[in-house]
């Protein structure tokens, strides 16, 4: 599934989610700290599947759940994935299913293997997809937030091994 990637050659990763508004700006400021944390240097963005928030902030719930854990939202507004996307990232992690179907439908002949879901990288919960948490309460921006940084963590230590 992943064994082609060299983790220690990623520099540019992308998130994606649908709108571009909750879930793919909390993946990208998570790994920033985290990154920076780590002493990575690691260029990241986020886009979504669709383009109807292009320009906006962050979801104000993201902001505040990832405030709230120290997380910065400083100078990122949605925007669609656009097809340079794909020669442009290392590594491009989908948050959900859905996500994975429709880069893939996007995506050029010889850079499906750069997709994946960001979930494969938790090592503490068995979920593989980011849950949708527009729609809902400060519970499920929280528990992304979990599973992001989680994930984050996981993908961390893959490009800091070794081998």
């Amino acid at each position: 599934m992943t064994e082609h990637i060299v983790y220690k050659d990623i520099k540019r990763i992308l998130f994606v989610c649908m709108g571009n508004i909750c879930r793919s700006p909390t993946a990208e400021a998570v790994f920033r700290d985290k990154a920076t944390q780590n002493k990575l240097t690691v260029s990241l963005d986020s886009a979504g599947t669709i383009g109807s928030h292009a320009r906006e902030k962050p979801d104000h719930r993201a902001q505040k759940a990832g405030n709230s854990r120290g997380y910065k939202f400083d100078n990122i507004r949605a925007r669609k994935v656009t097809v340079e996307d794909f020669a442009d990232f290392d590594i491009i992690l989908a948050m959900d299913e859905q996500n994975l179907r429709d880069l893939k439908k996007l995506a050029p002949a010889g850079y499906h293997d750069k997709i994946h879901l960001f979930l494969q990288y938790a090592e503490n919960f068995e979920d593989m997809e980011v849950p949708d948490p527009y729609y809902g309460g400060a519970r499920g921006f929280k528990y992304v937030l979990d599973l992001v940084e989680d994930a984050s963590d996981g993908l961390i230590k893959k490009m800091k091994a070794k081998s």
